[in-house]
Parts: C-alpha cells; sequence; structure tokens
C-alpha cells in the first residue's frame, strides 16, 4: 500500500526550476532511499513531503503530492498538523539547547489539546527506548542534549519526532556526519524503526542506500530518471543515466 504519491509534481524557486515533472509511490512502513548529485533537487524532493519548502521566498509548485491520499499542496493544509505527522531529521543532529527530557516533551507542548491526553514521562521513556538510547540516558535526562555525542544527538532528534507519533519520518543525510561504526548503527535504527514508519532517506551513499533501503530514486537536474526495487535499481537500471551514475562514470 502506497503511503506517500507524488504526481506530476515542478517546484520553481523563483525563475529556476529545481524539479520536473516528478513522481513517484513510497510504500507504507518501508525505507524509501532518494540518490544523485549533489543538486540534483534530492533535498528538495524530501522537503515536498513537510512543506518546508515553504520557508523560501518565491518557492511555487504544480502537481500533487498526497499523503494517505490527502494532497497536502491545497492551501488549505494544516501546516502544524502536518509537521506532526511527518518529522524530518536533518544533516547536522540539532537538539534544542534545552535537558534531554525538554527536548523530547518540546512537541508534545506545541500541540496542546494532544499533550493534555499523554503522559508525559511515558512518552519520554517510550520514545528513547525506541532509540535505544533509554538505558543511557535515563538517569541524565536533566542534563544538557548538547552535552551528547553526535551520535547520541541524532538518536534524541529521532527520539523527538516519534513521541509526537507521525506516520512519516524524512531523513536528509542522517549519517552524513557520523564517523562509520555511528552511522552502521543509525542504519541498524532505521531498519527497527521501518516497522511502524514510512521512512524517507536522502543520501550520498549509494551503498548506504543499496543497504537499507527496500526503493531507490535516482534524481539528475530535477528529474526522477529511475525509481523501483533497489536491488534492480543497483544491479540492472533501465536507464543509461542511472548506471553511469552507479558504476561511478557520472556524477
Amino acid at each position: 500500500m502506497d503511503k506517500i504519491t507524488i504526481s506530476h509534481l515542478d517546484l520553481w524557486y523563483g525563475a529556476f526550476q529545481a524539479l520536473k515533472d516528478v513522481s513517484a509511490a513510497v510504500r507504507e512502513k518501508t525505507i524509501t532511499a532518494i540518490i544523485g548529485p549533489s543538486g540534483c533537487g534530492k533535498s528538495t524532493l524530501l522537503r515536498v513531503v513537510n512543506r518546508m519548502n515553504d520557508f523560501v521566498e518565491g518557492v511555487r509548485q504544480t502537481g500533487e503530492a498526497l499523503i494517505g491520499g490527502r494532497n497536502i499542496l491545497l492551501p488549505e493544509t494544516d501546516l502544524l498538523f502536518l509537521r506532526r505527522d511527518v518529522g524530518m531529521v536533518f544533516q547536522r543532529p540539532n537538539p534544542f539547547p534545552l535537558s534531554i527530557r525538554d527536548n523530547i516533551t518540546f512537541g508534545l507542548q506545541i500541540h496542546g489539546e494532544f499533550c493534555r491526553k499523554c503522559d508525559l514521562d511515558a512518552a519520554v521513556e517510550e520514545s528513547l527506548t525506541a532509540v535505544l538510547l533509554w538505558d543511557e540516558l535515563k538517569d541524565k535526562l536533566n542534563r544538557s542534549a548538547l552535552g551528547l555525542s553526535l551520535e547520541q544527538r541524532q538518536r534524541l532528534c529521532i527520539a523527538r519526532l516519534i513521541a509526537v507519533k507521525p506516520e512519516v519520518l524524512l531523513m536528509d543525510e542522517p549519517c552524513s556526519a557520523l564517523d562509520p561504526q555511528s552511522t552502521a548503527r543509525i542504519e541498524e535504527l532505521m531498519r527497527e524503526l521501518k516497522r511502524d514508519y514510512t521512512i524517507m532517506i536522502v543520501t550520498h551513499n549509494m551503498q548506504q542506500a543499496a543497504r537499507v533501503s527496500e526503493e531507490t530514486g535516482f534524481m539528475l537536474l530535477g528529474e526522477m530518471v529511475e525509481f523501483g526495487d533497489t536491488r534492480r535499481i543497483f544491479t540492472a537500471p533501465r536507464d543509461r543515466r542511472t548506471e553511469e551514475y552507479i558504476t561511478g562514470r557520472y556524477g
């Protein structure tokens, strides 16, 4: 079953067209990787899914982006609830300059009525347990999140999203600032999380895409050149440009 369906999506930053007739279908509770050279539109596509591009002056888009059958590009979309349902993890871990506990509960408290229906202490434990941090941090919840290691910070940022129970997790180069061991542990966490969440990941690391994703999209110059089963994309691509990129002859 498809969770996200993007159809004939075009996006402009002023006069520059960053996305060109992009279509893709992301299945529920899977990991989908988007690969391609720098500047090809990967992160722009990811940011369409929670309307982060709206913060850029002069942005304009046409086409459809459906989540659960709802077109999130319509003007009447409630962006606060959209960004609760679709969380995003960035390239550099960005915990707030607050305690570990307050980082987790921050989103819950923003959502008011949603927060009043939940037990904050239970939400903190549940979220940190989900990202395998509870045992490490349960006695340090009042310490600043800025004192954590890079890997712990990235896990905390994921836990902060999980606390509000989103449907989709977007990850924009989530391991680029991490060492190989930390990267391996975050990748294992992704595999655990896909049991409950639909995950889209942008990565420049083709080996990572091959390791963690079920489906992969290859982008070039704003176009979705090829999209499909990850194993097929990497072993029998149908487009010459995909083959040239994967084999290192392009990009």
